[in-house]
């Protein structure tokens, strides 16, 4: 592992940063501007946030997937008078080239590696909160954590945060219905222009492709498990049926596993499904949903992966304790050999694999959730004094802004009610 913090000199400035190398910057500059491309709504608040400096000297510490469509955010946010420094919110999410280009050509601080260690990632999260923030963005929550746990000296400066996953959005919530949570934070995830897109159809996408990438399997007549429906779930089992999978859901919530059934889906126990699924995901936030009494009942060559923010859908110790041998097989693939001689295969180290083995969501979905990002910080920098220590969903005005620039960037328009049809639709006296 590189050494942390090490100095990097450029010709007009020197910045502190921890990235694999600034040899890979060539290509990370062009997939930052391939991502670009597709993020119309972020480039118009990028040139308002130009023109009107909302977030001038503001300290940004963002502890976020570093990819493509993140560095385009991190650009707008600098370009509005922040200044910005950035860690990965995932060991294997990290796209090196990414992290490069925007230390050698944008002067932001960047802190990942893909592949980094336990403690890498943590001392990356640590080289954020040196930047000494007055907001912080996270996703996953685990720089607020760190933040409250290791370096409360320091939250008396922080006027506020956003959290952009549903993990975190938990944890956040954990937090304030404890007490301990110590400013205002915007729930990004909670915006209907960041789950009902970015989840369902980002996650969706991109977590097929990351499973098909990692090992090229023949989805087409396969049993395929999906653990939780969720929006994430909704997603991932739409698009595996897309691709003439047998689709399998498993729930808790008796809710969502009737709107998996009446969506088509066969719904059934975890444990009913490990006996005939070739592959499964998890997509849930909770912990230990593929376990030990799971193990012993799959068929050989099972294929397990994940998609939540953390790894810890996947039971792994359960599953090195039943194995009597684990070899890797592809780049992302570790083939457990259970102490019966069938086979389970565990890809990505049972991270988010749309993010591990794949690029993520497309980065037209990833402006919508950027975009819900960018409004939050500007909310939270106006607003944070008057707000209290929990957890906030995104205003609806700016929600619907979002929506309403997206539909505006596709050359879409849409109705509007007549003063005569908001007149009905706020009496009560108009019947039959």
């Amino acid at each position: 592992m590189r050494g942390l913090g090490r100095k990097i000199e450029m010709a007009t400035t020197s910045i502190s940063s921890d990235v694999k190398g600034l040899e890979l910057a060539d290509l990370g500059k062009k997939r930052i501007e391939w991502a670009n491309q597709s993020m119309k709504v972020l480039q118009i608040i990028r040139k308002e946030f130009i023109k009107n400096q909302p977030l001038k000297g503001i300290r940004v510490s963002a502890c976020l997937h570093v990819t493509a469509e993140t560095a385009n955010l991190m650009i707008a946010l600098r370009d509005g008078g922040a200044d910005v420094a950035l860690c990965a919110s995932n060991p294997l999410s990290t796209q090196d080239d990414v992290a490069a280009s925007l230390v050698r050509d944008y002067s932001i601080p960047v802190f990942a590696i893909k592949g980094e260690d336990n403690n890498s990632y943590y001392s990356h999260i640590m080289a954020a909160l040196d930047h000494k923030p007055q907001i912080t963005m996270d996703d996953g929550a685990d720089l607020v954590s760190v933040l409250h746990t290791k370096r409360k000296t320091e939250l008396a400066n922080v006027l506020g945060g956003t959290e952009e996953t549903t993990t975190g959005v938990i944890r956040l919530r954990a937090m304030a219905k404890e007490g301990v949570l110590q400013y205002p934070i915007v729930a990004v995830n909670d915006a209907d222009t960041k789950h009902l897109f970015d989840n369902r159809y980002g996650t969706g996408q991109s977590t097929i492709d990351g499973i098909i990438r990692a090992t090229n399997f023949l989805l087409a007549g396969s049993k395929f498990v999906v653990a939780g429906y969720g929006w994430c779930g909704r997603g991932l089992a739409s698009r595996a049926r897309g691709t003439g999978a047998e689709v399998i859901v498993t729930e808790i919530d008796p809710t969502k596993a009737l709107e998996a059934v009446m969506d088509g889906f066969r719904v059934m126990s975890m444990e009913e499904a490990a006996k005939i699924g070739d592959v499964f995901c998890t997509v849930t936030g909770n912990k230990n949903v593929l376990a030990k009494q799971h193990f012993e009942l799959m068929k050989d060559g099972a294929i397990i992966s994940n998609s939540g923010h953390f790894n810890v859908e996947i039971d792994i110790p359960s599953l090195e304790k039943l194995s009597s041998s684990k070899r890797t097989t592809r780049t992302f693939v570790d083939e457990y050999t259970m102490k019966d001689g069938r086979r389970i295969n565990l890809l990505g180290e049972g991270r988010l694999i749309n993010l591990a083995a794949a690029e993520g969501h497309p980065a037209s979905v990833m402006d919508m959730s950027f975009a819900d990002q960018a409004f939050s910080l500007e909310y939270m920098v106006k607003n944070h004094a008057s707000l209290e220590k929990k957890v906030y969903t995104v205003p609806p005005e700016l929600d619907k802004r979002v929506a309403k620039l997206k539909l505006e960037s596709l050359g879409i328009k849409i109705d509007r009610l007549t003063p005569e049809q908001e007149e009905y639709l706020a009496g009560w006296s108009e019947g039959t």
